[in-house]
């Protein structure tokens, strides 16, 4: 900015001493495959594993075709969402995800079957944070028609949190976890890396 004020980033860090707290994990980057031709390549994204970071306000700073992401659920219900005992999330600030997928295999696949053909791959289903991360860094994939659902988060209910679009706009809401949609996939990764 031109005020000469320090620049700051959502979780309350200049945005040099963001960078700094990131660079280790530029030593963790998996190698790049080829992409695939019928599907995008993911090799890797960068989750900010804060509290300051909440889901609720990530989202609104997506953005498809100019268009800002929204939550049609509370901010205090979507910090009910929590990883489940399956997730092994790295205790620090940020991690890498790696090699992950929307779930083009498990479109109009129920979310309850869905997470057993995930661990039955030896795959993670991806946490909200990981999914709103995910659409961060590639809101493109939005477009592809494989939204997807996240099934790495619950809150001791039968809804599953997903993503997908909604007016043009990128939007983070909930489906039940036994009912499948043609238009929603599974999301889920390789592993979690941290420095």
């Amino acid at each position: 900015n031109d005020s000469g004020e320090p620049k700051h980033v959502v979780i309350g860090l200049t945005e040099d001493a963001f960078r700094a707290r990131l660079a280790p994990l530029a030593d963790l980057l998996p190698e790049r495959p080829e992409p695939a031709e019928d599907e995008p390549q993911v090799p890797f994204v960068i989750v900010i594993n804060t509290d300051a970071a909440p889901a609720y306000d990530a989202i609104a700073k997506v953005e498809l075709r100019g268009k800002p992401g929204f939550s049609t659920m509370e901010a205090d219900d979507l910090k009910r969402f929590v990883p489940t005992d399956l997730i092994d999330v790295p205790d620090a600030m940020a991690y890498l995800v790696t090699d992950l997928d929307t779930g083009a295999d498990t479109l109009n696949v129920i979310p309850d079957e869905a997470i057993k053909t995930i661990t039955q791959q030896h795959r993670s289903p991806l946490t909200l944070a990981e999914g709103v991360a995910l659409i961060t860094h590639y809101p493109d994939l939005l477009n592809s028609g494989n939204r997807f659902s996240i099934l790495g988060s619950r809150c001791g209910d039968r809804r599953v949190p997903a993503i997908w679009v909604s007016a043009g706009k990128p939007r983070l809401g909930w489906c039940w976890a036994g009912a499948p949609h043609t238009w929603l996939g599974s999301a889920s990764c390789a592993t979690r890396i941290a420095a």
